[in-house]
Protein backbone atom coordinates (compact mmCIF):
# COMPACT_ATOMS: atom_id res chain seq x y z
CA UNK A 1 0.00 0.00 0.00
CA UNK A 2 1.49 3.30 -1.06
CA UNK A 3 1.88 6.36 1.08
CA UNK A 4 0.09 8.37 -1.62
CA UNK A 5 -2.97 6.14 -1.41
CA UNK A 6 -3.17 6.69 2.33
CA UNK A 7 -2.66 10.45 2.07
CA UNK A 8 -5.58 10.69 -0.39
CA UNK A 9 -7.88 9.80 2.51
CA UNK A 10 -6.44 12.50 4.79
CA UNK A 11 -9.12 15.18 4.12
CA UNK A 12 -11.95 12.76 4.91
CA UNK A 13 -10.18 11.54 8.06
CA UNK A 14 -9.54 15.11 9.18
CA UNK A 15 -13.21 16.03 8.78
CA UNK A 16 -14.19 12.98 10.84
CA UNK A 17 -11.62 13.78 13.55
CA UNK A 18 -12.73 17.43 13.70
CA UNK A 19 -16.31 16.33 14.12
CA UNK A 20 -15.30 14.14 17.05
CA UNK A 21 -12.65 16.28 18.75
CA UNK A 22 -13.74 19.85 17.86
CA UNK A 23 -10.08 20.95 17.90
CA UNK A 24 -7.99 21.40 14.76
CA UNK A 25 -4.65 20.53 16.34
CA UNK A 26 -5.96 17.44 18.14
CA UNK A 27 -7.72 16.30 14.98
CA UNK A 28 -4.59 16.79 12.89
CA UNK A 29 -2.53 14.82 15.42
CA UNK A 30 -5.05 11.98 15.45
CA UNK A 31 -5.05 11.81 11.64
CA UNK A 32 -1.24 11.83 11.50
CA UNK A 33 -1.11 9.00 14.03
CA UNK A 34 -3.75 7.13 12.02
CA UNK A 35 -1.88 7.44 8.73
CA UNK A 36 1.40 6.43 10.37
CA UNK A 37 -0.21 3.39 12.01
CA UNK A 38 -1.89 2.43 8.72
CA UNK A 39 1.36 2.75 6.80
CA UNK A 40 3.28 0.73 9.39
CA UNK A 41 0.68 -2.03 9.44
CA UNK A 42 -0.35 -1.92 5.78
CA UNK A 43 0.82 -5.53 5.34
CA UNK A 44 -1.89 -6.62 7.77
CA UNK A 45 -4.66 -4.96 5.72
CA UNK A 46 -6.51 -7.99 4.37
CA UNK A 47 -9.03 -6.08 2.28
CA UNK A 48 -12.05 -7.55 4.11
CA UNK A 49 -13.34 -3.99 4.48
CA UNK A 50 -12.75 -0.97 2.28
CA UNK A 51 -9.59 1.04 2.88
CA UNK A 52 -11.75 3.95 4.06
CA UNK A 53 -13.52 1.80 6.66
CA UNK A 54 -10.20 0.39 7.86
CA UNK A 55 -8.71 3.89 8.23
CA UNK A 56 -11.78 5.17 10.10
CA UNK A 57 -11.48 2.19 12.46
CA UNK A 58 -7.86 3.11 13.20
CA UNK A 59 -8.83 6.77 13.65
CA UNK A 60 -11.60 5.84 16.09
CA UNK A 61 -9.02 3.98 18.18
CA UNK A 62 -6.67 6.98 18.10
CA UNK A 63 -9.48 9.27 19.24
CA UNK A 64 -10.38 6.84 22.04
CA UNK A 65 -6.70 6.75 23.05
CA UNK A 66 -6.73 10.55 23.26
CA UNK A 67 -9.77 10.49 25.55
CA UNK A 68 -8.19 7.83 27.77
CA UNK A 69 -4.94 9.79 27.99
CA UNK A 70 -6.83 12.81 29.22
CA UNK A 71 -8.63 10.52 31.70
CA UNK A 72 -11.91 12.25 31.35
CA UNK A 73 -15.09 11.22 29.70
CA UNK A 74 -16.08 13.34 26.73
CA UNK A 75 -19.71 13.17 25.72
CA UNK A 76 -19.70 15.01 22.41
CA UNK A 77 -23.29 14.34 21.47
CA UNK A 78 -26.05 12.66 23.36
CA UNK A 79 -28.23 10.41 21.25
CA UNK A 80 -30.39 9.16 24.10
CA UNK A 81 -33.32 11.37 23.18
CA UNK A 82 -35.78 10.69 20.40
CA UNK A 83 -34.69 13.15 17.73
CA UNK A 84 -37.79 12.76 15.59
CA UNK A 85 -39.76 15.23 17.73
CA UNK A 86 -37.31 18.15 17.65
CA UNK A 87 -37.69 21.03 15.26
CA UNK A 88 -41.23 20.00 14.35
CA UNK A 89 -41.77 23.21 12.42
CA UNK A 90 -39.06 22.63 9.80
CA UNK A 91 -41.31 21.09 7.17
CA UNK A 92 -43.87 23.88 7.62
CA UNK A 93 -41.25 26.39 6.50
CA UNK A 94 -40.73 24.60 3.18
CA UNK A 95 -44.00 22.83 2.27
CA UNK A 96 -47.72 23.58 2.14
CA UNK A 97 -50.17 21.34 4.02
CA UNK A 98 -50.64 19.20 0.89
CA UNK A 99 -46.88 18.65 0.47
CA UNK A 100 -46.07 21.17 -2.29
CA UNK A 101 -43.08 23.49 -2.12
CA UNK A 102 -43.65 26.97 -0.69
CA UNK A 103 -41.72 28.85 -3.32
CA UNK A 104 -39.89 26.63 -5.76
CA UNK A 105 -36.20 26.02 -5.29
CA UNK A 106 -34.21 28.67 -7.12
CA UNK A 107 -32.27 27.72 -10.20
CA UNK A 108 -28.63 27.31 -9.35
CA UNK A 109 -26.29 28.90 -11.84
CA UNK A 110 -23.57 26.31 -12.33
CA UNK A 111 -23.29 23.93 -9.36
CA UNK A 112 -20.29 22.09 -10.80
CA UNK A 113 -18.30 25.29 -11.18
CA UNK A 114 -19.32 26.39 -7.68
CA UNK A 115 -18.03 23.17 -6.15
CA UNK A 116 -14.59 23.99 -7.48
CA UNK A 117 -14.42 27.30 -5.70
CA UNK A 118 -12.89 27.54 -2.25
CA UNK A 119 -15.32 30.25 -1.27
CA UNK A 120 -18.19 27.82 -1.81
CA UNK A 121 -16.61 25.31 0.57
CA UNK A 122 -16.13 28.03 3.17
CA UNK A 123 -19.83 28.86 2.98
CA UNK A 124 -20.74 25.16 2.95
CA UNK A 125 -18.68 24.52 6.11
CA UNK A 126 -20.34 27.49 7.80
CA UNK A 127 -23.78 26.13 6.84
CA UNK A 128 -22.89 22.65 8.06
CA UNK A 129 -21.46 24.04 11.32
CA UNK A 130 -24.76 25.86 11.91
CA UNK A 131 -26.70 22.59 11.84
CA UNK A 132 -27.65 21.23 15.27
CA UNK A 133 -24.76 19.02 16.49
CA UNK A 134 -26.65 15.72 16.23
CA UNK A 135 -27.84 16.53 12.74
CA UNK A 136 -24.38 17.65 11.61
CA UNK A 137 -22.77 14.47 12.88
CA UNK A 138 -25.28 12.19 11.17
CA UNK A 139 -25.04 14.12 7.88
CA UNK A 140 -21.25 14.20 7.92
CA UNK A 141 -20.87 10.51 8.75
CA UNK A 142 -23.09 9.61 5.80
CA UNK A 143 -22.31 12.18 3.13
CA UNK A 144 -18.75 13.29 3.88
CA UNK A 145 -17.18 10.25 5.54
CA UNK A 146 -19.25 7.87 3.41
CA UNK A 147 -20.44 5.42 6.04
CA UNK A 148 -23.39 3.23 5.12
CA UNK A 149 -26.76 3.91 6.75
CA UNK A 150 -26.44 0.95 9.11
CA UNK A 151 -22.98 2.12 10.22
CA UNK A 152 -24.25 5.66 10.89
CA UNK A 153 -27.17 4.30 12.93
CA UNK A 154 -24.82 2.08 14.91
CA UNK A 155 -22.32 4.93 15.47
CA UNK A 156 -24.98 7.42 16.59
CA UNK A 157 -27.50 5.14 18.25
CA UNK A 158 -30.32 6.37 16.02
CA UNK A 159 -33.13 4.15 14.83
CA UNK A 160 -33.54 3.74 11.09
CA UNK A 161 -36.59 6.03 11.07
CA UNK A 162 -34.81 8.76 13.07
CA UNK A 163 -31.82 8.51 10.72
CA UNK A 164 -33.97 9.26 7.67
CA UNK A 165 -35.78 12.13 9.41
CA UNK A 166 -32.46 13.60 10.49
CA UNK A 167 -30.95 13.34 6.99
CA UNK A 168 -34.07 14.89 5.45
CA UNK A 169 -33.94 17.85 7.82
CA UNK A 170 -30.19 18.29 7.38
CA UNK A 171 -30.56 18.42 3.60
CA UNK A 172 -33.41 20.95 3.86
CA UNK A 173 -31.40 23.21 6.14
CA UNK A 174 -28.23 22.96 4.06
CA UNK A 175 -30.20 23.69 0.89
CA UNK A 176 -31.79 26.76 2.44
CA UNK A 177 -28.51 28.04 3.85
CA UNK A 178 -26.63 27.51 0.57
CA UNK A 179 -29.36 29.23 -1.43
CA UNK A 180 -29.32 32.26 0.86
CA UNK A 181 -25.57 32.52 1.44
CA UNK A 182 -24.13 31.26 -1.84
CA UNK A 183 -26.35 30.72 -4.85
CA UNK A 184 -28.57 33.78 -4.43
CA UNK A 185 -25.51 35.86 -3.58
CA UNK A 186 -23.96 34.77 -6.88
CA UNK A 187 -27.07 36.03 -8.71
CA UNK A 188 -26.94 39.33 -6.78
CA UNK A 189 -23.22 39.78 -7.61
CA UNK A 190 -23.88 39.17 -11.33
CA UNK A 191 -26.83 41.59 -11.38
CA UNK A 192 -24.76 44.27 -9.65
CA UNK A 193 -21.84 43.83 -12.07
CA UNK A 194 -24.18 44.09 -15.10
CA UNK A 195 -25.76 47.32 -13.83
Amino acid sequence: MSETLLVEHRPMLLRYALLQLKDTELADDAVQETLLAAWQSSASFAGKASLRTWLIGILKNKIADHWRRNSREVDLYSFDQDYSNTDEGDEGEFFTSNGLWIGCPTTWNDPEAALKQQEFWTIYEMCQNNLPPKMAKVFMLREIVGLETEEVCRETGLSDANYWVTMHRARLRLRECLEVRWFNQTNVKKENSNA
